[in-house]
């Protein structure tokens, strides 16, 4: 057809030819589109439609049987049954998907209105529900009430019934009483002990007056003033001579005045043993003079006291000549008191001097001096920067039987000093030398020849392995060593002293030097089963290794300090938890998450925990340990900002001993949580809340409802807690401190509590 179309179109002279040139072309192209342009000159081309098959037999001259063909019929036929096919199957897909639709909604339709349905049924039962809630609580209001009526009408009627019961019974001994307290007034001195407690012991006390009397020893004496006024029982009881043999002011040192001291003092004189004024600072000369009026006073505590003077001193020793014990550290005394205490006190075995700059090297010669403190056999010194090494040979020379040595934050203090102290003290049994930074292994030389059981050196980074290759070798029976802080202690010093057998206590703090090379073969040593204290502060080098080794040897521990030891994690702590005797541990700063602190508890005797600035541990691990430990009285979770008040119900409702905690940098605690440790810990003593922006006065006012007992309360950074709520609900404590300034940003929290 095409070559038809080209041959009318172009009009060849010779047909044929043209023919046969456009045929090879088409064979040589191998072209079989667009075969109708090919043959036809571009010049020439048309948009011309497609010649039907009527024209095409007009054309060439074919009938309509040769154009209608079984062949063609049956194509046709085929396209035609396949059209109709793909057509009526299109119509029955889409009638079909219709139909899938209009289910899937009556089924939508359906599903929602079965749910309104239940709805509206759950709400109609709600409301009966309420309804008859509502009467039947008013019903229980009010049989509530009326059985509260009946019980106080019972109640009320038993009260009376035993005060006239009382008051009858009190009326027999009324007149004895009133003689007594005439002979008390006349200032003559009659004994408790021969009164008799039985014809006035209280009927509601089943206690018997030994255990009473025990009670009252631990009471202070603004307390005991308080339960000498509850009966005539307690009123003798606290008459007893032997409460009054050791009298201390220092409890109520804010408010002790003269009157107080010498009226208590003249009437108990006879009986007073031990005397503390430890910082009594409004305490003159009357105070002073009833002192010397105790004759057989054995240990008087005059720290602090700064109305203390030579004069007073001088007053003092007139009187008490059997003085065993005397401390007068903080104190303005000079070398008169000293030489004083030479000549009146000769059986004087304890001295505190610490803090007091006013005397020299001669003063402390008059300690020797004459009769002098030959006995003497305590000495504390710190502080004391004004003593030479001419000094301590005075001390020497006259105090020869010294055996425990105080001398600490004393930066004069030199190896001299301790070689002129122990050529002569060669029974000197305990040495605490904190802070003194001058001292080095000579020292330990120069206590060679001295067997001791006691050493304390912080601060120094002079000290090396060789003063533990010293003890070693010369303190066979040492039992306590206190090198904290001490740069140049290593793991071979400790490997020196593993063999040594009677170490309970081993303090390395701050010895950053000191690893898994030293602690491993310590406790493996000869110590390791008696050691009961163990502290490894900041020793970063320490890991799981020797914790795990600490849990296995050392079965006596009771008390394990890890703190800002990184390296530590839950695998070490873990092990922790099957020591039966450790009853205190810090764990502040370590690895520790809540799976090392859940089997931390399994033991159930921890009193003491301290687990600060451990940033993983949440609420799960506190519950978690709580579950198995009753005994806990220590707690201080500071700077753990992740814990919530579920942390503190958990530690309120599980262990009610607790008496100190500390929850300071805990943004999320809010008034709920001191709420659960008002209700459950009624002996909580120390209270650190700083940091917790979320607390308000409400907090305070749940404090002042149930914590009776609560003596330390901090509350720094605590912005929502006003200062008119904190005088009125803190006006009775020991100590507080507070302020409403925003956050530090060391804490790591805005004023708001977000991190």
């Amino acid at each position: 057809q095409a070559l038809l179309c080209g041959v009318i179109v172009m009009r060849p002279e010779d047909p044929l030819i043209f023919l046969e040139e456009k045929i090879k072309e088409i064979m040589e192209k191998e072209l079989d589109a667009d075969l109708w342009y090919m043959c036809i000159d571009p010049s020439l081309r048309t948009n011309l439609k497609r010649i039907a098959e009527t024209y095409l037999s007009a054309l060439f001259g074919l009938e309509d049987e040769q154009l209608m063909t079984t062949e063609l019929c049956t194509k046709a036929f085929d396209f035609y049954s396949r059209n109709l096919k793909k057509f009526y199957f299109r119509g029955w897909l889409k009638y079909h998907l219709q139909r899938k639709n209009k289910r899937k909604n009556t089924d939508q339709k359906m599903a929602l209105a079965e749910f309104h349905y239940k709805l509206q049924k759950i709400r109609v039962i709600i409301e009966k529900w309420n309804s008859w809630a509502q009467i039947n609580k008013e019903k229980n209001t009010l049989a509530t009430r009326r059985l509260q009526q009946i019980f106080n009408k019972i109640t009320l009627n038993a009260a009376l019934k035993a005060w006239r019961t009382e008051a009858c019974s009190s009326l027999k001994t009324k007149a004895y009483f009133e003689s007594l307290i005439k002979k008390g007034q006349e200032g003559s001195f009659v004994s408790s002990e021969s009164l008799s407690f039985q014809s006035v012991k209280c009927k509601g006390s089943h206690l018997p007056e030994e255990a009473l009397l025990q009670i009252f020893r631990y009471v202070n004496l603004v307390d005991l003033a308080r339960c000498a006024q509850v009966s005539q029982a307690w009123k003798l009881l606290t008459q007893n001579s032997s409460i009054w043999s050791d009298i201390n002011f220092s409890s109520v040192k804010h408010k002790v005045q003269d009157k107080i001291v010498v009226n208590i003092l003249r009437r108990w004189r006879p009986y007073v043993i031990r005397l503390n004024l430890r910082g009594c600072h409004s305490l003159h000369w009357p105070s002073f003079k009833s002192i010397s009026e105790c004759k057989n006073l054995q240990d008087l505590n005059l720290s602090e006291c700064q109305g203390l003077n030579d004069d007073s001193m001088r007053l003092i020793s007139e009187g008490c000549p059997s003085l065993l014990y005397l401390n007068l550290s903080y104190t303005d005394i000079t070398n008169g008191t000293l030489r004083l205490l030479s000549r009146s006190f000769p059986n004087l075995q304890y001295l505190s001097l610490a803090h007091c700059r006013k005397f020299t090297d001669k003063g402390l010669q008059y300690l020797g001096s004459g009769r002098g403190c030959h006995k003497l056999i305590y000495l504390d010194l710190s502080g004391c920067i004004q003593v030479s090494v001419d000094g301590f040979r005075n001390i020497a020379n006259g105090c020869s039987r010294i055996q425990n040595l105080l001398i600490n934050d004393m930066p004069t203090l030199t190896d001299r000093c301790i070689q002129a102290l122990a050529e002569k003290c060669e029974q000197i049994m305990s040495v605490v030398f904190l802070d003194s930074p001058h001292l080095s292994d000579t020292t330990f030389r120069a206590l060679a020849e001295c067997k001791l059981i006691k050493v304390s050196i912080e601060g120094n980074n002079r000290i090396t392995d060789l003063s533990f290759k010293l003890m070693s070798k010369c303190c066979p029976y040492i039992r306590h060593i206190h090198m904290a802080d001490c740069q140049k202690i290593t793991d071979a010093g400790l490997k020196m002293i593993a063999p040594l057998k009677y170490i309970l206590i081993l303090n390395l703090a701050d010895c950053i030097r000191i690893g898994d090379g030293g602690i491993k073969p310590f406790v493996e040593g000869s110590s390791g089963a008696t050691l009961r204290e163990l502290n490894l502060t900041n020793c970063v080098r320490v890991t799981d290794a020797s914790v795990t080794e600490i849990a296995q040897r050392c079965h006596n521990l009771t008390y394990l300090n890890l703190r800002y030891c990184e390296n530590v994690t839950d695998a070490g702590i873990e092990a922790l938890g099957n020591m039966s005797s450790l009853i205190s541990i810090d764990i502040s700063g370590t690895s520790i998450s809540d799976m090392g602190l859940g089997a931390l508890g399994c033991s159930g005797k921890i009193k003491e925990l301290s687990i600060s600035e451990c940033q993983n541990i949440s609420d799960t691990g506190i519950q978690k340990f709580c579950q198995d430990t009753k005994h806990l009285e220590y707690c201080h979770v500071s700077y753990c900002p992740q814990l919530t008040d579920e942390a503190v119900k958990a530690l309120a409702f599980h262990c009610h001993r607790l008496t100190s905690i500390s929850i300071a940098g805990c943004p999320k605690m809010t008034d709920l949580c001191v709420g659960y440790l008002a209700a459950a810990c009624r002996y909580l003593h120390f209270l650190d809340i700083s940091g917790c922006v979320r607390l308000t006065d409400k907090a305070l006012k749940y404090l002042w409802k149930g914590c009776k007992q609560l003596h330390v309360l901090k509350m720094l950074y605590c912005r929502n807690i006003t200062k008119q709520a904190v005088l009125k609900y803190t006006a009775k404590l020991e100590q507080r401190e507070h302020n409403d300034g925003d956050p530090p940003p060391w804490l790591g929290y805005d004023r708001n509590g977000n991190i």
